[in-house]
């Protein structure tokens, strides 16, 4: 729901959205270009099958749409789509999640690194991710 709140920032624009199959992603997104990634959860025994299918289908998405700028508000999912986006020289923005506001998420400890923009939602997150940028929160 993080990324509908930013799609106004982005309209006029040619966009398209990648996201996990789940509930909560099937009505919003229906306007819009899309595709679908496996939701994974790293501690289900098929985690390893279901990042590699998503390894694959994000350089699929990538090849086929050519996006110039990848904005992501994580989870896990996202993670393929960003390295591969970043090994084309796409820029990668990045958004931590509005629910952490005194810890890293996994994902955004794999992105920091490699995100050309890194924004927190959460004044107090910029102790932990220093070179980040505080605009507010999306909500």
């Amino acid at each position: 729901m993080e990324i509908m709140k930013l799609v106004p920032a982005v309209e006029g624009h040619d966009l398209y959205i990648v996201t996990e199959k789940n509930t909560a992603s099937k009505g919003p997104i229906a306007r819009y270009r899309h595709y679908y990634v496996f939701q994974q959860e790293r501690r289900k025994v098929n985690f390893v099958f279901r990042f590699l299918g998503n390894i694959v289908l994000s350089l699929i998405y990538l090849l086929k749409e050519r996006p110039d700028v990848i904005i992501s508000t994580g989870a896990g999912a996202a993670y393929p789509t960003c390295r591969w986006g970043k090994i084309m020289g796409k820029k990668i923005i990045f958004l931590e999640s509005f629910a952490r506001s005194k810890n890293k998420s996994k994902t955004g400890e794999l992105m920091y690194p490699i995100a050309d923009h890194f924004l927190v939602q959460w004044k107090d997150m910029l102790k932990l991710y220093p070179n980040a940028s505080y605009h507010g929160s999306v909500y």
